[in-house]
Formats: structure tokens, sequence, C-alpha cells
């Protein structure tokens, strides 16, 4: 069975839900760690007053007994505090009156999913599109995530982020071992490890906030302790590097995806592209560097997993933009609404759980079984296999 979730749920809806299937028995979720993700997608420099309304938490409704996986398909609820003032506005059956009371959106916002998919789905109201294209759902794909990262965590493997880009400003390189970047990037307002850069990036951010504007930026994701192999050469659509890629994209206001260097490689000579290959007895084979980000022919290569995720500017502004109304067809300039100027910080959680999810759905693949047992026989004999090679 491969690894694998569905989501339900609008922004202002009474909850969001998630079915995981796929997730072996006999792990030992964390509950604590699981909230734990939730709240830090939540915190970051920049984030609007939605922030201070939800207090994500994750009520794990099936699958889970006594503290442990059982096997079945796990349900997973991220109640939607706001939805004590949309009720009515949002109620399953109909409801009368106008279209003010209905709150029916008839003006698409630049920028959002709203005109494309009122075309798409014949909607006259455009609030069916844009409360599922809602951003909150990440909420819940984050819930998902952290539970990928507990497997992750389980066989050794961990996963950080950080912030590389907010707009003009970029953090500066570092080596810093991963736990380090894991400690000092949560204590960060804006989730970098140099505290002059974030002093930066925070005044910067307020400047874009008093012009009415907003700003992105740039993420990354480090997972370390990934084993050879993950992924496949044989077939397009089992190349992990390409399945991270899509999931990345897949993220609300994602716009451009690297891998290692990334678009660095397309102005560089081969020679400072490729990673040697070394070889000891302690070691195994390694590469003497990692431009290439952890990937060879679609598949691991035992050095670090390293995804960046380019961010685009949030766009419900303060400084509105013109659009079209679609009953008069007349142009208007977009409402002014609640937003964040930034939430590249937060973004950067989510790439963290995004990421860990297909590294989880792949390690799956490689090592499967029905419980977490079989699967730890499993990774020791294929330890076993890579030591005779």
């Amino acid at each position: 069975m491969s690894l694998r979730y569905l989501t339900a749920g609008e922004t202002h809806g009474p909850q969001l839900t998630a079915i995981i299937e796929g997730m072996p028995s006999n792990l030992d979720l964390d509950f604590d760690a699981l909230n734990f993700e939730l709240a830090r997608r939540q915190k970051g420099y920049g984030r609007g007053r939605r922030m201070q309304i939800e207090k994500d938490t994750a009520q794990i409704v099936g699958g889970v007994r006594h503290g442990y996986t059982t096997g079945a398909p796990i349900a997973l609820v991220v109640e939607n505090n706001d939805w004590k003032h949309w009720k009515n506005i949002m109620n399953i059956e109909p409801i009368e009156g106008t279209d003010e009371e209905k709150r029916r959106v008839h003006r698409p916002r630049p920028g959002h999913a709203d005109l494309n998919g009122g075309l798409k789905y014949s909607h006259k109201d455009l609030r069916n599109v844009l409360e599922r294209s809602s951003a909150r759902e990440t909420a819940i794909r984050v819930a998902c995530g952290a539970v990928a990262k507990q497997l992750l965590g389980h066989f050794g493997i961990k996963v950080a982020g950080q912030v590389i880009r907010i707009g003009e400003i970029e953090a500066p390189a570092h080596n810093l071992p991963i736990d380090e970047l894991i400690r000092v990037t949560e204590e960060s307002s804006v989730r970098v490890a140099d505290p002059e850069i974030e002093k930066r990036m925070e005044a910067y951010i307020d400047q874009i906030k008093a012009e009415g504007d907003s700003i992105g930026g740039i993420v990354e994701c480090i997972v370390e302790g990934v084993p050879v192999g993950l992924g496949s050469h044989v077939q397009y659509d089992r190349k992990l590097d390409g399945r991270i890629a899509q999931a990345v994209m897949s993220i609300n206001a994602f716009k451009g995806v690297e891998i290692g260097i990334g678009f660095e490689a397309g102005r560089l000579p081969g020679s400072q592209v490729h990673d040697e290959i070394l070889y000891n007895s302690e070691l195994g084979y390694y590469r003497a560097s990692n431009r290439l980000g952890g990937f060879e022919g679609g598949m691991t290569n035992g050095m670090p997993v390293v995804v960046r995720g380019v961010m685009k500017p949030i766009p419900t502004l303060y400084k509105p933009l013109q659009s079209v109304d679609i009953d008069t067809k007349e142009p208007f300039t977009a409402q002014v609404e609640r937003s964040d100027a930034c939430a590249v910080p937060a973004a950067s959680v989510v790439l963290e759980n995004v990421v860990a999810w297909e590294i989880a759905k792949a390690f799956l693949e490689k090592f499967g079984g029905d419980s977490i047992e079989e699967i730890e026989r499993n990774v020791q004999n294929y330890k076993k296999q890579l030591e005779s090679y």
C-alpha cells in the first residue's frame, strides 16, 4: 500500500480534515510534537490577524490507539476557531437572504484562484472557490507532514528548514549542523540563522507593510539521514526529485523549486556542478560535495536532500489591484481584507512538512511493510546489502 492522504474543508468552515492511508502499525506518535508543527506554521514575522484567531491543534479521531498507529487509516481534524462567526454564511443547508447576507463574492481578486475557479466550476459565487483555495488548507497538510516526520525520525532521518531570502535581503550561507540549524531557526522570528539578518528582514517587512504591499522570498528544506536509493530512474513518475518538485509547487503561492544548486547549474561548467564520488571503509561511497542536493538519476545518493521553494508575495494587498466585477463586467479596485504582509517564515514550515511527506512515501515504497518492526528488518537487510557492495 502506498502512503497517501486526502484533505477536505474550507478556510471558514468548521474544520479541516485529512485521512492518511498506508501508515504502518506500531509507530509511537508524539501528540505534542504533532501540534508543535502546527504552532510553528502560525509563527513568523509579518503574519496577519488570522493567526491571533486560530490556535491550531490536531485531533486524531481514527487509526491510533493508546499512542500507537494501528495500520488503519489515520483521521486528523484541525478545527477552525473562526467558524463561529461564519456559521450562517458557510452553512451546508440552503439559506435565505441577500447576496450581502450570504457574503457572496462576485469580484475576483488578482493573484488568487477566484476567477479561474469560477469559470471552471461555473460558480457565480466565487466564495465557493476561495474558501477551498485558501492557504488555510496547508494547516492540515502540515499535520500530515508531522506524522511523516515522526516516521522518518524513527529511522534517524532529520528534517530542517530555513529562510534563504525575503525580498531583496538574502541570508548568508553557513555550515551549521542540522540540530543546531533547527535550534537557531526556531528561535528566529523569520527562521534565519543570522541575528543581524533577522533584524534587517523584520525592518524590511515593516517597511513593505507600511507601503500597503506584500513580499515573498525563498525557503529551503534540508533532510539528513536519507538512505541511498529512494526513488527510481526507471520511470519519470518514480523519480523522487520530480515528485518532490511537484509537491513543492502545489503549496499555495509557490512559483519555483530548486534541488541543490538548482538554476545556478545553468551558468556553471560541469566541473563545478557534479559531485565527485569517494569511498572509504567507514562511510562506504559518498560525495565530495553536495551541489546536486542529494539526488542523481531521480534517486537519493545518501547525501542530505536540499530543496528550495520560491514563494510569491501574498496577493491580498492593502494597496489593492484592479479587477473586473463578474456581474457588471465593470472595473473595480480589489477589496482590502486582512492579510499577511509576509508569510515566508511560515512557508518554510510548510515546505519542511511537504518534503518530509514525499520522502516518507518513498521510504515506505522502498522498505515497505505493514508494521514498524517489519520495516526495521527490511532497513537492516538493505544496510547489509550496501555494506557488501
